[in-house]
């Protein structure tokens, strides 16, 4: 009997065989069968995991490198690439685009660098762990940096994020993540949505607001309609689990944990100035680097001497830095794949809140240093406190102008110190509101603060005053027409105007002497109990000096005469 044969009357007992004899090719059957399915869900797993789709393909170091560091190294690619839907789902999607991406890599056909093509609804993906509808509060951001000088100069910024969030039915839905619940689309021009000439957004009412760049020259009504995007988590968490960050975070983030010693002088410019050069290849740049030494050893002798380990251990952190964050061969690093998180490094938020883009009544979207986080505060390592400011009170009414940080610089004027210190204004001295660094110190290259069409449209919007220069106070017997409305109008109009905060309106003697909500502030006759009084003698918003206060309580005592 052939080999052939038995293996046949093995599997396929002859007629009359005993029942026994059907046992051993079940088992066999059934044993092959579960390790043929154990082998596939393993093959499966495996081609889903990290470590294939990071080391097995050839394309994929750098996104690997920066995936191990990110918050998501213990999500599996899979979970965001394909999504976490149902088997069948997952293989359909994976079907479709790894046979794309095989047959590219087979005939050499995919371009460097490499960017995600098909990306998953976000709602298959972030969503599954992430709840965008969960208030998130705001939170305390510490940012250390370091000067490019001698010394690396360390300096912090703190400021608070308005990350909040919730739905409008619970009263919240503000903060940055007011963009996820409100309908919000826009409209790229490139592959990499650096570029949006056009954003819509649904209001409320039903209504709809349209933005146009005004810089751009672009004409909505050439837009394809079904090339609008709908704003979601991805649209600003684009590189949150491969994120390349540009050799100076990258130099920032190794000194402000001391794994470069920050003693080391002028480590930060020339580790900078290594990792931003251009080499022909990996190696060359990594031996670069190591150059450094000899830099050391001839220009700072005494030190190298004396703490050869830390340069030694500083030029291994800076080639670790530039082996992660630049691929030679496949033609990444951190230009290549922009963050759209901040707006420093790259347009990010500037892509739409960058100030050009207006609507039909020549009002932006707003471009606000108090937007989405506070004004930031910049301390010294002499600086003991740091005091953040929050703003709490009523904004005047030009502050309500959509383009108003475009325009504050042209219409400062002495009324600006009703609420703010004007010391240094414009410098970076850090000595009062007006001299922050943080903000005059640093080059917003993706905002239109000097965009030469919106300056020209907003020349017409110049004549917005923040509130009349306060008068002199005139002798004589004080009367509401001869000067006390001046002064009120020019301390208090702000909030107490058009506003009318908590009903008051100081801007007419007879709304004046009607007083608030709650009732008349000024007890003719009576300065020590009017409210106005009481409200003076306290911190305010806005106070009178003491001699306008004088002079206000003369009025009062007077029986506050109109004319």
């Amino acid at each position: 009997m052939s080999f052939k044969e038995r293996i046949r009357n093995f599997f396929i007992p002859s007629a009359g065989s005993p029942r026994w004899m059907w046992i051993p090719p079940i088992l066999v059957v059934g044993i092959l069968g579960l390790g043929l399915l154990g082998g596939s869900v393993h093959a499966w797993e495996y081609s889903n995991s990290p470590q294939f789709c990071g080391t097995t393909c050839h394309t994929m170091p750098p996104q690997n490198a920066t995936y191990l560091k990110s918050p998501h190294a213990n999500v599996t690619c899979e979970e965001c690439h394909i999504g976490r839907v149902s088997l069948p789902d997952q293989f359909v999607r994976k079907t479709r685009e790894g046979s794309k991406e095989l047959f590219m890599m087979a005939f050499n056909l995919y371009e460097y660098p490499i960017h995600a093509s098909a990306l998953q609804p976000v709602r298959d993906t972030c969503e599954r762990c992430h709840k965008p509808a969960a208030f998130a509060g705001d939170t305390l951001r510490t940012i250390t940096r370091f000067h490019s000088d001698f010394d690396n100069t360390m300096y912090i910024t703190y400021l608070i994020l308005k990350t909040r969030g919730g739905t409008k039915d619970e009263n919240l839905g503000e903060g940055i993540h007011w963009h996820i619940d409100n309908q919000v689309e826009y409209y790229p021009t490139d592959r990499l949505e650096q570029d949006i000439p056009y954003v819509r957004v649904y209001n409320d009412d039903g209504t709809i607001t349209e933005y146009v760049d005004v810089e751009s020259g672009f004409d909505p009504a050439t837009m394809d309609e079904s090339q609008l995007q709908t704003m979601d988590c991805v649209t600003c968490h684009n590189r949150v689990s491969h994120n390349f960050k540009t050799p100076a975070d990258s130099m920032d983030d190794y000194m402000a944990r001391n794994m470069i010693d920050p003693s080391i002088p002028e480590i930060r410019i020339k580790g900078v100035e290594m990792l931003s050069n251009t080499y022909e290849s990996q190696q060359m740049g990594l031996a670069a680097i190591a150059g450094l030494e000899n830099y050391y050893q001839a220009y700072h002798t005494g030190f190298y001497n004396e703490n050869t380990e830390l340069v030694q251990n500083a030029i291994a952190q800076i080639q670790q830095i530039y082996m992660g964050t630049v691929f030679i061969e496949q033609k990444v690093n951190w230009e290549t794949h922009p963050s759209n998180l901040g707006h420093m490094n790259s347009p990010g938020c500037f892509r739409c809140h960058g100030g050009t883009h207006l609507d039909e009544q020549q009002q932006a979207i707003r471009l606000e240093c108090n937007l989405c986080h506070s004004i930031p505060t910049v301390v010294s390592q002499q600086d003991f406190v740091a005091l953040i400011e929050i703003s709490r009170g009523p904004e005047p009414e030009s502050h309500h102008n959509a383009n108003w940080i475009s325009l504050h610089n042209q219409v400062m004027n002495e009324t600006c110190t009703n609420c703010h210190t004007t010391g240094d204004a414009g410098g970076t001295s850090n000595t009062s509101f007006c001299s922050n660094s943080a903000c005059h110190g640093s080059v917003f290259t993706h905002a239109g603060f000097d965009a030469p069409t919106l300056r020209e449209i907003l020349r017409e919007q110049l004549n917005l005053q923040p509130t009349p220069e306060p008068p002199n106070l005139l002798v004589g017997l004080p009367t509401y027409e001869a000067n006390i409305k001046a002064l009120f109008e020019s301390k208090c109009a702000a909030c107490h105007g058009q506003v009318a905060s908590a009903g008051l309106n100081v801007t007419t003697y007879a709304s004046l002497m009607q007083g608030r909500d709650s009732g008349p502030v000024i007890i003719v006759g009576n300065p020590e109990n009017s409210l106005l009084i009481q409200a003076q003698l306290k911190q305010h918003f806005a106070n009178f000096s003491a001699e306008e206060l004088k002079f206000i309580t003369q009025w009062i005592e007077s029986g506050a005469p109109e004319k």
